[in-house]
């Protein structure tokens, strides 16, 4: 339990952050298996590249917002668009 006022400010911070955090992890991973499934369902091209859009630009967002770092984004991008690809 916090002591201080400056404390228990911190505390009530640190959950609204991990809870707007949390959202905006959760909307990057929906966008993120819901591009997977389209592109391993083989759907036609413009469907699963419409998913892999999608996916790409939450993922932007999610780096923008500082809940994952650009590097790890950059490489799932990458790893997405090779599996894109694949089908193709």
């Amino acid at each position: 339990m916090a002591n201080t006022s400056s404390a228990r400010k911190k505390a009530t911070q640190d959950v609204a952050r991990a809870a707007r955090n949390k959202a905006a992890r959760s909307q990057m991973r929906t966008a993120v298996r819901s591009a997977v499934e389209t592109i391993d369902a083989k759907k036609d091209q413009p469907t699963a590249m419409s998913a892999f859009k999608k996916a790409m630009s939450a993922l932007h967002q999610a780096v923008t917002k500082g809940v994952m770092k650009k590097r790890t984004a950059s490489r799932k991008i990458s790893r997405l668009n090779a599996r894109l690809k694949k089908t193709a």
